[in-house]
């Protein structure tokens, strides 16, 4: 990862984040002293363009949620720089600002959080929840606003005869809706979805899948959507970025990435991914070991303890984050050679090996 601030230069990205990285405080004793640091997010570069879905997967720990919040400033960065371009006023630094000018600026951005119902107010009804914004944001007051919440429940699916509930009296999907609804009326720049769907039925995520591709198609604002289902992630999103153990190691398009994976992680993930079809034969890639703790990572390439591939050169050097292909980017010493091979490693009936 890079490691200088600049100012993008692309009118057409929403979003450029640059060498993000945030380091918690490991405490210990009775003075809790700090004694080293949990390295939950180690120098992202990352950006997304105007009414594009950009999908951030990884397993647990990997560090998706943090690099979320920090977007969005719910937590504070180590170090690096998130830009937003606003649109009116062109590109804004987020991890510069404070107080009301944070609060001015949130107005473009906004999160949609995995669980409805600790994310609603019971106290509130939906018309006070998502006319919040407006509020806070002093875009509308008085019939103004309660005219524009209106519009925006209309827009998720629901009507005015909702507009004085309570969240208790909504199911789990109408409750997603309302918090679709909360990020949308302030007529955002970009939403972080951060699992999004995965505290839903299944029946109820395709739902809002769509309802989240439409409304993106309507008004063309991005997503940054962190996911852990390949299956979601593959239906919605443009993009794909793979994390493990706080850094990204794979970005391609979705197609690209999901055809032909150029990192052995990326190719494990999509080999326990399940496949709607009997008849096809595709190799399980069993990943041997415990994931490494983010406060004692490896040496080199942090995943190559558990890769198939690995040499004596990926547990001395850590790998450059370097492009591959058009709009793609690998973080692997052996991406040329499983650019050779990765359709085949998911269909194989015996692993392959570098060349």
């Amino acid at each position: 990862m890079s490691g200088q601030h600049s100012e993008p230069t692309d009118d057409r990205q929403v979003l450029a984040v640059n060498d993000l990285a945030k380091y918690f405080p490991v405490r210990k004793g009775f003075w809790k002293r700090a004694a080293g640091q949990v390295y939950a997010v180690d120098g992202i570069d990352l950006q997304v363009n105007a009414g594009e879905t950009l999908a951030l997967v990884g397993e647990s720990g990997s560090g998706k949620t943090t690099l979320g919040r920090m977007i969005v400033r719910a937590i504070e960065p180590t170090r690096g720089q998130v830009m937003l371009n606003t649109g009116e006023s062109g590109w804004t630094d987020l991890t510069a600002l404070r107080g009301g000018q944070l609060r001015a600026a949130r107005r473009h951005f906004q999160m949609i959080f995995q669980d409805p119902h600790s994310s609603l107010d019971p106290r509130m009804t939906v018309l006070d929840i998502v006319k919040e914004p407006l509020v806070h944001n002093k875009l509308a007051r008085g019939d103004e606003a309660v005219e524009r919440v209106r519009q925006t429940l209309e827009m998720v699916g629901l009507g005015s005869q909702h507009l004085h509930r309570y969240p208790h009296a909504f199911s789990g999907g109408q409750r997603q809706r309302i918090g679709i609804a909360r990020s949308l009326v302030s007529n955002p720049r970009l939403i972080v979805c951060d699992e999004a769907v995965s505290a839903l039925d299944v029946s109820i995520q395709a739902q809002i899948l769509n309802l989240l591709k439409d409304l993106q198609s309507q008004l063309g604002m991005a997503y940054l959507f962190i996911a852990h289902d390949l299956a979601v992630v593959e239906h919605l999103s443009h993009r794909v970025a793979v994390m493990y153990l706080g850094r990204i190691v794979e970005l391609a398009d979705t197609d690209e990435l999901f055809t032909a994976p150029r990192h052995p992680y990326t190719e494990a993930l999509l080999s326990a991914a399940p496949v709607p079809d009997p008849g096809l034969k595709r190799e399980r890639i069993v990943l041997h070991g415990e994931v490494a703790s983010p406060s004692d990572p490896p040496r080199g390439c942090h995943f190559h303890p558990r890769c198939r591939y690995a040499t004596a050169l990926c547990g001395q050097e850590t790998p450059q984050w370097r492009q591959v292909a058009p709009e793609r980017y690998v973080a692997c010493h052996h991406a040329d050679a499983l650019s050779l091979v990765g359709l085949a490693n998911r269909n194989a009936e015996k692993p392959a090996t570098i060349p």
